[in-house]
């Protein structure tokens, strides 16, 4: 911690460069970094001054690898963060009010002494920020007044998460401003969870903030989501003359928070047919032998999504094991199988709502032209809008990024790195 003045002069001057490395792997990206956290600087010092004594912080977006839509009915994920995060400058204050000034947004500021529940944040990042700091006092951790400007390059929208890196960096701010930095990343991400379960008011599972406050390769187990079970995921991706793609189709994900709502709630609607709360609790074997009578019940996209759940979570121990097995091949062969079973049983790739409007079904389908034999795709994220991902050889990714661009704009192709550290206070050395 230093006054913000000095800690723009140390960043600048090479200070922090062993921890940017840390976080962001290659020297050649070390000068873009230190240029974010200096005009994140230079923002808090517009609106707070430069004498306030503060850190620098940052939380990554996530990929997810294998899982989709299994963590809200306590499912396997394999997930993984990855290089492009939110960052703060943050320091404490003495009246007892949170600020946060997100670059291009308006200033959030919440009052500390009423942590309840507002109904007009609802949908709002003011919510995020009350949620967070409840679920830190309720929980019996320290809090208190600070001040922070955020910037951020996870897309809105893009289904890498940019809501959980939000959450996971206020966490991580108030882990090290008021907690010494002691609290355990998945106490943050179960944080993080509750401020958008309860405060924001999306029914998420707890894959999002877990990939972005761990970080790296990490499979998770939600069978007792109070204590997942993490498992690091041993593979040295940039060995597998693959890269991995997040292309942007355009779609936005803001106005489907019903749409995901359903299909955790189809789900769950089936298991409750089995008095249990959600699927993992019911043998598979038990729901096969009731689909006559759930069909009457519950419906048949209910059924089919419930089909997808069972196949979905045996599916990420074969993907772990592939990868930690060297098994490229196969490992991509499952991420295909994702994608299918997504598309057709889970039906989370376009809206019915809008069926005109299918982007991410025609990114596949491009992909999977192009990619036929050679790599793999799949819906990325909570789907219907949004993003889809490629594993591509990289003989092909120059041909690959042109005509995802070609088709769906400029700078829509992104190539990611797997973060090896999540919600984090970048020091200095």
């Amino acid at each position: 911690m230093a006054d913000m003045k000095t800690l723009k002069e140390t960043l600048l001057s090479g200070g922090y460069d062993s921890a940017l490395k840390e976080v962001y792997l290659y020297e050649d990206r070390l000068a873009q970094q230190r240029k974010r956290y200096a005009d994140v600087i230079d923002s808090f010092i517009s609106l707070f001054g430069s004498e306030r004594i503060g850190g620098l912080f940052s939380a990554p977006g996530r990929t997810e690898i294998g899982g989709n839509h299994t963590d809200h009915n306590h499912g396997r994920v394999l997930a993984a963060g990855i290089d492009l995060d939110a960052i703060a400058a943050a320091s404490k204050n003495t009246d007892n009010t949170v600020r946060v000034k997100s670059e291009g947004y308006r200033m959030d500021v919440v009052d500390l002494s009423d942590l309840s529940v507002q109904e007009k944040e609802t949908g709002h990042s003011a919510a995020l920020v009350r949620g967070v700091c409840a679920r830190f006092q309720q929980l019996g951790y320290r809090i208190g007044g600070f001040d922070a400007t955020t910037a951020s390059r996870v897309l809105s929208g893009s289904g890498l998460s940019s809501s959980a890196a939000f959450e996971v960096l206020l966490g991580t701010i108030l882990n090290y401003l008021f907690n010494d930095g002691k609290i355990d990343p998945v106490e943050i991400a179960q944080i993080a969870q509750y401020a958008e379960n309860v405060y924001f008011g999306k029914p998420c599972g707890l894959l999002d903030q877990m990939a972005s406050s761990v970080s790296g390769f990490v499979m998770i187990d939600f069978k007792d989501p109070s204590v997942p079970v993490i498992e690091k995921v041993d593979f040295d991706f940039a060995s597998c003359g693959h890269s991995l793609c997040i292309v942007d189709t355009g779609g936005n994900h803001s106005d489907l928070t019903d749409e995901y709502a359903a299909v955790r709630g189809e789900m769950e609607a089936v298991a409750l047919e089995f008095q249990k709360p959600v699927l993992r609790e019911v043998a598979q074997e038990d729901f096969m032998q009731s689909i006559p009578t759930l069909r009457n019940r519950v419906g048949d996209r209910a059924i089919l999504r419930a089909l997808h759940f069972y196949e979905e979570n045996r599916r990420v121990l074969r993907e772990v094991d592939a990868l930690r097995a060297a098994d490229f091949e196969t490992f991509k062969q499952c991420v295909i199988e994702s994608g299918q079973s997504s598309f057709m049983y889970n039906q989370n790739v376009f809206t019915p709502r809008l069926p005109k409007e299918q982007p991410i079904a025609l990114a596949l389908q491009i992909t999977e032209h192009m990619l036929r034999g050679k790599g793999a795709w799949r819906v990325h994220g909570g789907g219907f809008a949004g993003t889809i991902q490629a594993f591509v050889p990289n003989d092909c990714l120059a041909a690959y990024q042109a005509e995802m661009e070609r088709i769906f704009g400029v700078n829509t192709c992104y190539v990611l790195s797997i973060r090896p550290v999540g919600g984090v206070q970048i020091a200095a050395e």
